[in-house]
């Protein structure tokens, strides 16, 4: 029996949109571990399972094609980022406090 990991992409730091996470992914888990060339170096495996990789608009879809193929799911819940909304502004505003060792980061001594 195949396993399988059904998950939802999170954003990237590289990426400032969200257009590469829509969607959820289903992808094979190694079922046989990797076994290293004495030779080259190089790992290999003789398991096939981790090279898929599916897209799926919803989860019940991506959850249905695994159901049909007969492979166990494991579902990990979207790592959703919470916006706290700010604006532009409030980067230049003004809070008064002790002056300018806030800034600095050094003590003042009475």
């Amino acid at each position: 029996m195949i396993k399988v990991t059904v998950s939802k992409p999170s954003k990237t730091a590289m990426q400032s949109g969200a257009a590469r996470t829509r969607g959820w992914f289903l992808e094979g888990e190694p079922d046989v571990p990797d076994s290293i060339d004495p030779l080259m170096g190089w790992s290999s495996s003789g398991g096939t399972a981790r090279q898929i990789r599916m897209r799926f608009e919803t989860l019940e879809e991506a959850l249905h094609f695994a159901g049909e193929k007969g492979w166990a799911c494991t579902v990990l819940p979207p790592q959703e980022k919470r916006v706290r909304p700010r604006s532009y502004a409030d980067n230049f505003r003004y809070v008064p406090s002790g002056g300018p060792s806030e800034r600095t980061g050094s003590q003042k001594t009475p």
